[in-house]
């Protein structure tokens, strides 16, 4: 059911009907069947009428439970809602469930079964009691996973009974909700760029509109204008109030990489290092988002979200919300790529205008960290957080399966003018970073500023 809509009960029988409902007898219900036909035909043999009175009494008690429990089969609704509907991984939601008797009779016992994935937990079972006629009954429960995902819910089972326990049947709704269980993020120290202008958020710059008196793009007076920005030389030529227009604010750009080959990371589970590459680039969006930069999320496979918009970054201040949810969704089903190289993603970096490229890295053979050090030339600055399976997994040192050794790697990464962060095993996301920011300090120390990492450094 959809979130907070109506659904009817409906059969959960392809066969239907009155021959499905039959099969719904419970033992008491067969037994006063199976003794009101026994005793009719003993009415019969031994020709008492008042036997064969009682024997029809009890064949036809269970017979008419049927026919009414079939025909107000339809008659009881139900709605579901999540609270809330997108969760981190580890944190809990409740589903809240609510079932209305919209039939003038009253309802005997009902027993109501929610289908829920086993990652979930168990799946939860409630006893209604009987439900007066136009009455409703509320109960919730809880689910939660440790597994990134999008999780059905449903379709809801409510198993009807007649007040005599002569009859059950079991009817299913027919929609489902669905449950999106995100990375989890965590918070990040705050990060601010040289060379912007106070007042308009550390993700974004100013740019003019116009560069001197001749060439001034004046537009119409608007409620709330103030009078000192009115272009009397425009409002003469077109006769209307005309003002100067101010200098645009423009969104500094994100673009958050993440390396999804197979062959770059070892092990499963949610204490891996792909699980943790992807919950450092879902916890590296949201900051960014939260810092006023338009982002966009860019795996491998050269895959960009959201794909609308300006050049596929996140748009207005208004669209972020959705755009970060967006990313976030997207994030939950991530799965690992058909291990073609980063050419793809390193294609849709068209130039410097880019702006931050902030990356999350597996195991990097040769051919690899060299794409990955062309990238740089197609951003204005760019970091990348490595993770080196060898020091995750406990296994074999990556050299000896075909890969860079990981100071190598590292270091014709940092040539290339990255920021660069190895990551081990356990590694928190908040310390590394701020680790790079500490990185680009040294840098700028040391005379190589201009090369590396982030413009103006972190705070």
């Amino acid at each position: 059911m959809a979130a907070g809509e109506p659904g009817a009960v409906q059969d959960g029988s392809s066969k239907g009907g009155l021959r499905a409902a039959l099969g719904g007898l419970t033992t008491r219900g067969r037994s006063f069947l199976a003794a009101g036909v026994a005793a009719a035909v003993c009415a019969y043999v031994l020709g008492q009428a008042d036997l064969l009175r009682v024997g029809l009494l009890l064949a036809v008690l269970p017979l008419v439970c049927v026919i009414v429990l079939y025909r107000t089969r339809y008659r009881v609704t139900g709605t579901r809602r999540l609270s809330p509907s997108r969760v981190p991984a580890g944190s809990e939601a409740r589903v809240h469930l609510r079932m209305d008797n919209v039939s003038r009779l009253p309802t005997g016992l009902l027993m109501l079964q929610d289908r829920v994935p086993y990652v979930l937990g168990p799946r939860p079972r409630f006893v209604l009691d009987r439900v007066e006629a136009g009455g409703r009954r509320e109960v919730s429960y809880r689910v939660r996973s440790d597994l990134r995902g999008r999780y059905p819910l449903g379709p809801l089972q409510l198993r009807l009974s007649d007040p005599f326990g002569m009859c059950e049947l079991t009817r299913s709704f027919s929609a489902y909700d669905t449950l999106v269980v995100i990375p989890r993020t965590v918070p990040l120290p705050a990060l601010r760029l040289a060379g912007e202008a106070s007042g308009y958020g550390d993700g974004r710059q100013r740019s003019l509109a116009l560069a001197g008196e001749d060439d001034i793009i004046p537009r119409g007076y608007r409620h709330g204008d103030d009078l000192r920005r009115v272009h009397w030389r425009s409002t003469a030529r077109y006769g209307e109030l005309m003002v100067r227009r101010e200098e645009q604010p423009q969104r500094a750009r994100c673009t958050v990489l993440l390396d999804t080959r197979q062959v770059g990371y070892a092990g499963a589970g949610p204490d891996s290092a792909f699980e943790w590459a992807v919950s450092g680039a879902a916890s590296a969006l949201v900051h960014m988002l939260e810092r006023g930069f338009a982002v966009r999320l860019l795996t491998d496979d050269g895959n960009a979200v959201p794909g609308d918009g300006s050049d596929g970054f996140a748009g207005s201040t208004q669209e972020s919300a959705d755009s970060a949810g967006l990313m976030l969704d997207t994030l939950a089903v991530v799965g690992h790529s058909d291990g073609g190289g980063l050419s793809r993603a390193h294609d849709v970096l068209r130039g410097s205008n880019e702006g931050l490229l902030i990356a999350f890295f597996g195991d990097l053979d040769e051919e690899q960290t060299s794409v990955a050090a062309r990238m740089r030339q197609r951003t204005g600055a760019a970091v990348a957080f490595v993770l080196d399976s060898a020091r995750w997994s406990g296994g074999p040192d990556p050299s000896a399966v075909g890969a860079v050794p990981a100071e190598k790697r590292l270091r014709q990464l940092r040539e290339a003018g990255w920021v660069v962060v190895p990551v081990e095993s356990g590694a928190d996301l908040p310390a590394l970073w701020q680790l790079a920011g500490q990185m680009r300090a040294d840098t700028q120390s040391a005379g190589n500023g201009g090369s590396t990492g982030f413009p103006g450094g972190w705070s």
